[in-house]
């Protein structure tokens, strides 16, 4: 099914998908989808959910903070941009339990969680991952939701710095996310 979605939003946008055009086209009846779905924006959802996942580990740059503005820049540039905007919308959208807005947010835990883990490993003190959430992934999407002026790297850059500066002498050992 998400293949089909994929192709389909290639070829005609995505303005122009309909449940009996995706299962059409993943060779499939329309109740299918509705079964499996309940309707075509929960489908977009879950498609955009596997969009949003990270495809590679965060960048090694050596140190704590060079690893931080690096993904912190990543993130922000591409949940920002126009096709992360959509998939952010879409997986929002269709999700009435919250499932994939979790779902999001593990990807990003996961991320920061290598990122932390490596400075461990190299000796160095670093906040919590849900201290990293709060202080650098939730203000970035809030910016991209409801304020979008001023969303470029000084920006992602800047959050990195607030953090590390306000968790300076108040770090505690990295224990890595279940």
């Amino acid at each position: 099914m998400h293949a089909a979605v994929r192709e389909l939003e290639s070829e005609l946008g995505r303005e122009a998908l309909t449940v009996p055009l995706v299962a059409a086209r993943a060779g499939v009846t329309p109740s299918t989808i509705y079964r499996r779905w309940g309707d075509l924006q929960e489908l977009l959802s879950d498609v955009a959910v596997e969009r949003l996942r990270p495809e590679t580990a965060p960048d090694d740059k050596g140190d704590l903070r060079s690893d931080l503005e690096a993904w912190a820049e990543q993130f922000l540039e591409e949940m920002a941009s126009p096709t992360g905007r959509a998939y952010i919308r879409d997986a929002l959208l269709g999700d009435p339990d919250g499932s994939n807005a979790g779902q999001c947010s593990d990807y990003a835990a996961e991320q920061i969680d290598v990122v932390l883990a490596r400075a461990a490993d190299r000796g160095e003190s670093a906040p919590a991952v849900e201290t990293v959430l709060d202080r650098i992934v939730a203000p970035v999407m809030y910016r991209i939701l409801f304020r979008p002026d001023g969303l470029d790297a000084a920006y992602a850059r800047q959050l990195v710095t607030g953090l590390l500066d306000s968790t300076s002498g108040k770090v505690t050992p990295h224990a890595r996310t279940p």
